[in-house]
């Protein structure tokens, strides 16, 4: 399989070569909440095509859409906080062993305090042990998520009782979020 100079499957789409659908999906991707503020790592390259998981999301706009929407859900509507969820992001990448979201979300959890001994803890496939009560929780649901899929009936009340139900339910919502970007980087970007 021949690879673009991006090192993609998947050509690489610059936005004045969209149709209406897919530059809405884009413009959702581009200039919604993933735009605003610090940028701790780029959406897209200098052509303006996008990185990671988002280029193969305009291949189906419906669907596509949809996902991100979930993921700007899931990052800027959560009530996690930041550590606890760029904790499970990098948990999940680490799984998955995905290059893409490890790079990225490494370096959005350096900008909200996350330390270089956690961050090579998660990049090596550990669970740090941080203080705070949430962010164990967070990690140990995480682990049994993807390992097991599941969580006991210990694990969830542990879970719950650190995190509320509600901050559970984006819990998981978030692994499965990422683990769908983690398999379809590997599909389309051959990560």
């Amino acid at each position: 399989m021949e690879r673009n100079d991006l090192g993609r499957r998947l050509a690489g789409l610059r936005p004045d070569e969209l149709d209406e659908e897919q530059r809405q999906v884009y413009q959702a991707i581009a200039g919604g909440p993933r735009s605003v503020g610090p940028q701790p790592f780029a959406l897209a390259d200098e052509e303006g095509r996008l990185r990671g998981p988002f280029n193969a999301m305009l291949l189906s706009p419906p669907v596509g859409g949809a996902l991100q929407a979930v993921g700007a859900a899931v990052r800027y509507g959560s009530v996690l906080p930041a550590r606890v969820r760029e904790l499970a992001i990098l948990a999940v990448a680490a799984w998955w062993d995905s290059a893409f979201e490890r790079e990225a979300h490494e370096a959005v959890g350096r900008a909200c305090g996350l330390t270089e001994d956690e961050l090579a803890t998660l990049r090596e496939g550990g669970l740090p042990e941080p203080d705070d009560p949430a962010e164990r929780a967070a990690l140990r649901a995480v682990a049994a998520l993807t390992a097991r899929g599941r969580l006991d009936d210990e694990e969830y009340a542990g879970a719950v009782a650190a995190l509320g139900e509600r901050g559970l339910f984006e819990l998981t919502t978030l692994v499965g979020y990422y683990g769908t970007l983690a398999l379809q980087l590997r599909v389309f970007a051959g990560e």
